[in-house]
């Protein structure tokens, strides 16, 4: 049963809290109020390491992307690719060149994982199949379409001569032949051809050698890349990614990598307060009042004039005017 006493009240606590939350300078100071009040709270105080692992583990990891996630993420990456302005921007415009040449430097300067990059390379058995077939097809187009053939009269004849001679003498194919000589000697034409690697890729040729790469491409317009990819393949080739991503996620790899990196960032900051771990993202008091305060004021205002903060207050303030502690401070028996 209502009473006339505590609806009075009810409804002059929501018109004050209407008032009070219509007014600009009320959220900002609620919102500082706050920020003030988190900011020397320690991370440990507020949340543990299995509340972060756990949300983090649920919503990344244990739950699939949407569809329309997909679709929105390959239609931004085409709108990126078609956007006009590539057409009018340069490379050079979004690179700087100190960074190129410290890229450059850094790269150039790292001999030893290069050579042992390139000894991994040459001493792949495609490596040396490649290298044998290219060989071969090398000399078997030198004897069939030598230049020579072609403008000494004869010598095209006499070479496929010799070579009929040598097959009869030798009871072998000459092809046979020079792959057999290919693969048995394999070896050595690999190491020559890990030396020869080396020799052209030392640290002074590889930093001119992207330093010349650099001078080729800067002036070249962001639009050329679309040369490169297909626009109109975007929603398959998302796709793909994803089916990538859908695997992975559900992977232990990935739990157990997420948990321990979780695990130490939570030890690296449980100790340190709140102003310290924002002030690691840019969020400082400035950007509460400036910045994040006029997003949330639109929302506050919102949720006044069109009575939703009033429905949400009017449930909790009838459970406390009716509670049976308010009911005796207001000297007002229960059900009257």
């Amino acid at each position: 049963m209502k009473n006339p006493l505590i609806e009075q009240l009810i409804e002059a606590h929501l018109a004050f809290l209407d008032q009070e939350f219509s007014e600009p300078e009320t959220i900002q100071t609620e919102f500082i109020n706050f920020y003030h009040w988190l900011r020397q709270k320690r991370l440990q105080e507020l949340w543990s390491l299995e509340d972060i692992n756990h949300l983090i583990q649920k919503q990344i990891l244990a739950t699939p992307a949407s569809n329309f996630l997909i679709e929105q993420i390959a239609e931004h990456i085409r709108f990126a690719l078609v956007h006009p302005v590539n057409d009018e921007t340069k490379v050079e415009d979004i690179i700087p060149v100190i960074t190129i040449d410290k890229i450059a430097l850094y790269i150039s300067s790292k001999s030893g994982h290069r050579k042992a990059l390139i000894k991994r390379i040459v001493n792949n058995p495609s490596f040396s199949d490649t290298l044998t077939q290219l060989i071969h097809h090398s000399i078997q187009d030198y004897i069939d379409n030598s230049v020579m053939n072609k403008k000494v009269p004869g010598v095209g004849r006499f070479m496929k001569m010799g070579k009929s001679v040598l097959e009869s003498v030798t009871d072998t194919n000459l092809d046979d032949t020079v792959k057999h000589y290919l693969q048995k000697n394999i070896i050595k034409i690999s190491q020559l051809s890990e030396n020869i690697l080396n020799q052209n890729f030392d640290d002074n040729k590889l930093y001119h050698f992207q330093a010349n790469l650099w001078h080729k491409i800067k002036a070249v317009p962001l639009s050329t890349i679309k040369s490169y990819i297909e626009v109109n393949d975007l929603p398959k080739t998302v796709a793909l990614g994803h089916e990538v991503w859908e695997h992975l996620r559900q992977t232990d790899y990935l739990k157990k990598q997420i948990h321990d990196g979780v695990y130490a960032w939570y030890v690296r900051n449980q100790e340190r307060n709140f102003d310290l771990i924002f002030r690691d993202i840019n969020i400082d008091e400035a950007l509460i009042q400036n910045e994040l305060q006029k997003l949330l004021e639109p929302i506050i205002q919102q949720m006044v004039s069109s009575g939703h903060l009033r429905t949400r207050a009017r449930h909790y303030l009838e459970k406390f005017y009716y509670s049976e502690q308010a009911l005796q401070i207001l000297n007002i028996e229960k059900g009257a």
